[in-house]
């Protein structure tokens, strides 16, 4: 896919992350600045919550006030100028409704990871935000892209088969994004190959009217923490350079599997995706 370059000494474009900090550097704001320094642009960051976390899990996490939240965002879009917008993990009710009101009038592009559960399984929003993301959050997202087990938790839909995403989509849909890139990484379908073959990992985009179904090689590689956040990061990213969002979709769907193909061991547990294997490549 063909993404516009920038002329020499310019600004690249910038893309602003609204989510938690991940302390173990695989996930959270970490793994979105470093993707958008991998496809080109300039990322900067609201940091929402601190997490104390490493390859087992999460230890403990801290919401920052709502007002530090909104002097964050407003120093950066005030004075720097956002092309691409990317919400993750927000953790409270206070915290979604803050962020939502301040991209309700954003005028770049708003991808969405409705941040619910860690690749670990430890809990990052609160019971009582839930409803907050789905009527608050939710409608002022060009994109939302939550994994089968966030569109259980905000819709209430359980996905076991393609068929399943459609429904997932529609119900992602009817809370007011524009687009709802379902992702299908635990979706263990059967191949054809057999027991050895891992099969695909199938992602649906849609606006409702037209269907793009994105589908990849699926690694058998255990190092994965950090896709959900990569993806979005990936997304934002390809759409303040200017590209459509299914285009923006493919292509981001092509780097987040080259860096789960390439995602090393950390610590005891999951390791991270590697989100510099386009660099290493060249």
């Amino acid at each position: 896919m063909d993404i516009p370059a920038r002329p020499e000494h310019s600004a690249p474009p910038r893309v602003l992350t609204v989510a938690g900090s991940d302390s173990g550097g695989g996930a959270g704001i970490q793994a979105d600045l470093k993707t958008m320094l991998a496809l080109g642009t300039h990322g900067m960051s609201v940091v929402a919550a601190v997490t104390a976390q490493n390859s087992l899990g999460v230890q403990g996490y801290w919401e920052l006030p709502a007002e530090a939240v909104r002097a964050q965002f407003r120093s950066v879009v005030d004075d720097i100028g956002v092309q691409a917008f990317k919400t993750g993990m927000l953790a409270s009710a206070e915290l979604v409704e803050t962020v939502a009101g301040l991209l309700a009038g954003a005028d770049a592009p708003v991808v969405v990871d409705p941040v619910g559960v860690s690749k670990h399984g430890d809990s990052l929003l609160a019971q009582d935000a839930v409803d907050s993301v789905r009527t608050a959050l939710l409608p002022t997202a060009t994109v939302v892209t939550p994994n089968l087990d966030e569109v259980t938790q905000l819709t209430g839909v359980r996905v076991s088969d393609e068929n399943g995403m459609r429904e997932a989509a529609a119900a992602m849909l009817a809370y007011g994004p524009r687009w709802a890139l379902i992702k299908g990484g635990h979706l263990r379908a059967p191949s054809a190959g057999g027991a050895a073959d891992q099969g695909e990992a199938v992602d649906l985009l849609t606006d409702g009217e037209d269907e793009y179904w994105l589908r990849a090689p699926r690694y058998d590689n255990r190092h994965t923490h950090g896709t959900g956040c990569t993806l979005a990061s990936a997304l934002a990213s390809l759409l303040a350079r200017g590209l459509s969002v299914p285009e923006a979709a493919a292509a981001a769907k092509e780097y987040v599997t080259g860096a789960v193909a390439a995602g090393f061991p950390l610590g005891s547990g999951l390791g991270p995706v590697d989100h510099a294997w386009r660099l290493r490549e060249r």
